[in-house]
């Protein structure tokens, strides 16, 4: 049976599919009930494909924020009431009196946190700002982040934990650029996004370093739509704004968001 399951995902996806549809077994024939650690959109998409195949089970999620795009599972009998469950995710606040706090940036924060030795998986969104940083994270590591983070990118700073309703979301900034490809094709506008040349984007690609949707796309003439957020390992990650039509030339206009 998960020999034929297997061949919906991606190769790299099996050791998670595994560990999933155990989760999901012992919930339906042991009434356990499960807490994963932060999941990305990919993984909560495949586990709740997964759990259409049980009954008698729910699937919760929670990171702290309604619009959060990483977050926990709760994985549990379907007579269990999610609202007497703890979802396990923490807020911690960082600032500092350093005036060179406002030019970090979220890759900056995560680097810092994972130095202390956190998994990522530990680890929810993370909300910058000119003031510092709102991070959400997995409740058993909270405490053990807030004493030992004093520093970060050489900015020294303090940390508060605070209750998960006093959490200061912030849009993702994106930088965007406008440029014109003569097809969507993900390499021609990895290419373009990115600067680099058509065969130095092609290799990540083929290699398995391309995220379409935050999954794994090793195909570069796969066509690229509105909305698809594309991620390139070592370069960052994209999301296409606009797709505006053809310019007098035939060439299709795209604008892309680049995060910051």
């Amino acid at each position: 049976m998960r020999t034929d399951l297997y061949q919906h995902y991606h190769p790299d996806e099996k050791p998670f599919i595994d560990r999933a549809d155990e989760w999901l077994m012992k919930a339906a024939y042991e009434h356990q009930v499960k807490r994963t650690d932060f999941l990305d959109p990919r993984q909560a998409f495949i586990l709740s494909s997964l759990a259409n195949r049980y009954d008698g089970i729910q699937v919760v999620y929670n990171g702290g924020d309604p619009e959060a795009e990483r977050k926990r599972a709760l994985i549990m009998p379907d007579y269990r009431d999610p609202e007497r469950e703890d979802a396990g995710v923490g807020l911690l606040a960082i600032t500092s009196e350093d005036a060179r706090i406002a030019e970090l940036d979220h890759g900056d924060y995560l680097g810092a946190i994972l130095g202390l030795g956190i998994k990522r998986d530990k680890v929810g969104d993370l909300h910058p700002s000119p003031e510092g940083c709102h991070v959400l994270l997995a409740a058993e590591i909270l405490d053990y982040v807030h004493m030992h983070l004093r520093q970060v990118h050489r900015v020294q700073v303090y940390t508060e934990t605070l209750p998960i309703d006093e959490l200061k979301r912030v849009e993702p900034e994106l930088e965007e650029t406008a440029f014109t490809v003569a097809s969507l094709r993900l390499d021609a506008v990895v290419s373009d996004v990115f600067k680099l040349s058509r065969a130095k984007a092609l290799k990540p690609i083929q290699a398995g370093h391309c995220k379409l949707n935050w999954k794994i796309e090793e195909d570069p003439s796969r066509e690229l739509q509105e909305g698809d957020i594309v991620s390139l390992k070592g370069y960052g990650r994209f999301k296409i704004l606009a797709i505006e039509g053809a310019s007098k030339k035939g060439r299709i206009r795209v604008r892309a968001g680049r995060y910051s």
